[in-house]
């Protein structure tokens, strides 16, 4: 029975956005389960994955680009968009499947990542080979899916033609440079790059450009918005993006699990070179604090990480200064943001809502 929403998309967007993706993947797993019921199961543990939590950012951020960009918030054209911009929602599985498995993270949102549950779907059915192997090819062929789905529900929506093409730059952009996004972070991980330049990096071309500033460039693509307002939407969709991604390496290090969904001190353990270790790190090392350093390094990738050692890097994390500095620079890219969506000119209620999505993207708990 389909739940009862509220015919107003701006008033309850996420429920809208909920609504079109269950429909659209329990459309798609109903085709693979009756071409091949095995795999129907784990099209409905992706299923699970995609509608079990999120916040839905990125169609949010998209949808309030169209209507402060002159799109209507009711009609064929606003239920199109809806679908499009629904479509984020698959990236974004995509995204966090893989991320997971190249991670080797545990837990997402509170429960085992799909690697994980699909290596333990193995076992427990004492089927042949490595159980391990099997939760990350099940990973990576879920994860693919997820992307091409994304691609289908884009152009399936029912956009106006001219408006569809347009949205397609920021849509391809967005997709590669998530996928670079992605390739620089096990690269500065490979490398052991410490650099403020490479953390800052990943956290535009990872975080920032396929969260907040393509969702924009979507949404205002898709109402036919000027030049210039496109630039000011990008502009305060980078900012606000890093900034997002600064307050969550904050999170990895000094969230709460339980609001958070994943264990503290995940970023240490998959040795991620962030802003936050960037910074303490060479705030040690300018001030000759070679026994700290080695503390942060030796935790930096450490698969045998205790709750001891991951409480010593806070402490020195903090003491050096480095969540203060890194506090410092989410209120600085804040503030450049919402200059830029400043000059605009988008139509009301948007600017008021898009101000409040930045204040909960870098005040976030979880």
């Amino acid at each position: 029975m389909q739940q009862v929403i509220d015919p107003s998309i701006d008033s309850a967007l996420p429920a809208h956005v909920e609504r079109v993706l269950a429909g659209y993947l329990d459309e798609r797993h109903a085709g693979m389960a009756d071409m091949a019921p095995s795999f129907g199961s784990a099209v409905e543990s992706l299923a699970r994955f995609v509608l079990d939590g999120g916040k839905r950012l990125r169609p949010t951020f998209a949808w309030w680009a169209w209507r402060g960009a002159g799109g209507a918030a009711e009609g064929h054209q606003a239920g199109a968009v809806l679908r499009a911009v629904s479509a984020l929602e698959l990236i974004q599985a995509c995204a966090l499947v893989h991320d997971d498995l190249m991670d080797a993270s545990a837990m997402r949102r509170g429960k085992p990542t799909v690697h994980v549950s699909f290596a333990a779907r193995h076992r427990e059915r004492g089927w042949l080979g490595e159980p391990e192997r099997f939760g990350a090819a099940a990973a990576i062929l879920l994860g693919d899916l997820a992307l091409a789905w994304a691609d289908d529900m884009f152009v399936s929506s029912g956009l106006d033609p001219h408006r569809q093409a347009a949205a397609l730059v920021p849509w391809r952009a967005m997709r590669a440079e998530m996928l670079a996004g992605q390739y620089l972070d096990v690269l500065t991980q490979a490398t052991g790059d410490e650099s403020a330049e490479a953390a800052l990096s990943v956290a535009r071309m990872k975080t920032a450009a396929y969260t907040v500033e393509r969702p924009l460039h979507m949404g205002a693509a898709l109402a036919g918005a000027p030049e210039a307002t496109v630039r000011a939407l990008r502009a305060f969709g980078a900012d606000i993006g890093v900034a997002f991604q600064l307050r969550d390496d904050l999170l990895g290090m000094f969230g709460d699990t339980d609001v958070t969904g994943k264990p503290a001190g995940d970023d240490l353990r998959e040795g991620k070179r962030t802003l936050l270790m960037s910074v303490g790190l060479a705030r040690a090392d300018a001030a000759g604090r070679t026994a700290d350093a080695a503390v942060l390094r030796g935790a930096l990738g450490a698969d045998d990480l205790d709750a001891a050692t991951v409480e010593r890097a806070r402490e020195l994390l903090t003491d050096l200064g480095a969540v203060v500095d890194v506090e410092r620079r989410i209120g600085e890219l804040t503030t450049t943001a919402l200059d830029a969506l400043g000059s605009a000119e988008l139509t009301d209620p948007a600017v008021r809502v898009l101000v409040e999505l930045a204040d909960a993207a870098t005040r976030r708990t979880s």
